[in-house]
């Protein structure tokens, strides 16, 4: 089985997606993830093992406790290749230099405005 097939196993299964979602902001010990769960704590080894073998978490010895991190280099292959369907790729640098140019257009428009506003205000007050 290739690479981005392994990946696509070990991210099929819901409990292992949200523990990849618990990793992406922090590593956590093997009982702090297994506290987020309704299912056993050897359940959750093994979703963790899933993983490890398919280099999408990596694991650390710290005492007695095994501390994940989240591997994302892991995803690449998939990452690649989801985005072959993405039809709708926005070209960012695009996209801030027309607002660049609206913000500016805006300013310029009201700064013409504002004066003739300025004075009718003072003949009716």
């Amino acid at each position: 089985m290739d690479d981005l097939s392994k990946v696509a196993v070990a991210i099929a299964d819901p409990v292992r997606r949200e523990i990849l979602m618990m990793l992406r902001r922090t590593p956590l010990t093997a009982g702090d993830i297994a506290a987020r769960f309704a299912i056993s704590r050897p359940a959750v080894s093994r979703h963790l093992r899933v993983l490890r073998e398919n280099g999408l978490v990596r694991d650390q010895q710290i005492g007695r406790h095994r501390r994940y991190s989240l591997v994302r280099s892991g995803l690449d292959d998939l990452t690649a290749w989801l985005t072959q369907f993405d039809t709708q790729r926005v070209d960012w640098s695009q996209r801030l230099a027309a607002l660049e140019t609206e913000v500016h257009r805006t300013r310029r428009d009201r700064k013409r405005v504002e004066p003739a506003n300025d004075h009718s205000k003072e003949g009716t007050a």
